[in-house]
């Protein structure tokens, strides 16, 4: 059964894309954290994180990895975060935010009404971090 993320995935929905390679995707959230809270999404839909094979959940932490190392510089975060809800969709996703407080990993505290600006300016941000941290081939212009 198709996600809400296969339709983003397939541009069904709009998405403000920073990441896109052949297996996985990373976009912003419509209710972030933090600014710059980005969901780490595989094109194929895999519901369940412990079901999926465990090559393809490096690859996917490896994804997540440098676009922690990107939301942390571009908003000057102590850490990024990373969590695995999985309630909200049932397609495996990761959430990656930058975190500057123990509160930043409450979810349920996301907003659910993020200006379109910001998460422009967030988009521009993470995409110019990546660029800078040389995973350029993978940002969608």
């Amino acid at each position: 059964m198709a996600s809400v993320f296969s339709a983003i995935i397939a541009g069904q929905i709009p998405g403000r894309f920073v990441w896109e390679d052949d297996e996985f995707v990373g976009f912003l959230t419509i209710a972030p954290v933090t600014q710059g809270h980005t969901l780490v999404v595989p094109r194929a839909e895999i519901d369940q994180w412990q079901d999926v094979d465990p090559a393809v959940f490096a690859r996917l932490a490896g994804v997540a990895q440098k676009i922690g190392q990107a939301v942390r510089v571009a908003f000057e975060a102590p850490r990024a975060g990373l969590l695995i809800a999985g309630l909200e969709v049932p397609h495996l996703h990761t959430h990656v935010f930058p975190a500057f407080s123990m509160s930043d990993f409450d979810i349920s505290g996301a907003d659910a009404n993020p200006s379109p600006e910001s998460l422009d300016e967030a988009q521009t941000k993470i995409k110019a971090a990546l660029r800078d941290l040389g995973y350029g081939a993978n940002v969608p212009d």
